[in-house]
């Protein structure tokens, strides 16, 4: 069921509505501050709720998760960015290739997951203490991965991928909270959830 837009942290904005192209839940953020949304869905609410709230670029953390996000471009005018590993799927005219370990607006950076997913982002987030997570990890009732129909011809040894590089990630990143496209956000102790998920 589509979650109304709503405060998860101080300054960080959160909702959910159903993909109908991929048919599963999807979910977004807004950095009110910063003025940056992350893979953005419409959200219940209708585009028209960002009207004249300071949208001033999007980051998408793979590029599959373009959802709303030409029709925002179209609507306020804004860059937006994406992996350059992924850019052979997006158009050139209209999205903006980011590298991982870049430092982007307002101190965000992009963290590398798997050689075998090679868009599959984790967008660090310093200001809020957060990592914004593609689609390498779900969190619904716990922690879980896509189904193996969508994991490749060996989804036990990219599951092991998966993991071996969000271990990367908790070692390497200092972070409280974690927001998710696909999976309710775990706040105040992301990175130890993450990290005992990691290690199976």
């Amino acid at each position: 069921m589509p979650e109304p837009i709503s405060e998860v942290l101080p300054g960080v904005l959160h909702w959910t509505a159903w993909h109908p192209s991929a048919e599963l839940e999807a979910r977004s953020h807004y950095l009110v501050d910063e003025g940056i949304l992350i893979d953005p869905i419409a959200p219940p609410e209708g585009l028209e709720w960002f009207d004249g709230r300071g949208i001033r670029e999007i980051l998408l953390t793979n590029r599959h998760h373009t959802r709303s996000t030409f029709e925002l471009q179209d609507r306020f005018g804004v860059p937006i960015r994406a992996p350059r590993t992924g850019m052979h799927d997006l158009p050139a005219d209209r999205v903006q290739p980011y590298d991982f370990g870049d430092e982007l607006s307002a101190g965000i950076r992009p963290h590398a997951i798997s050689e075998t997913w090679p868009d599959e982002t984790a967008l660090e987030i310093p200001r809020h203490r957060a990592v914004a997570i593609a689609d390498g990890v779900t969190h619904y009732d716990g922690f879980g991965f896509f189904p193996d129909s969508l994991l490749g011809d060996d989804p036990d040894a990219e599951r092991a991928r998966l993991r071996a590089g969000f271990a990367r990630l908790v070692a390497e990143v200092d972070f409280d909270h974690l927001l998710l496209a696909h999976g309710t956000p775990i706040l105040g102790d992301g990175r130890e959830q993450l990290r005992r998920f990691a290690a199976g």
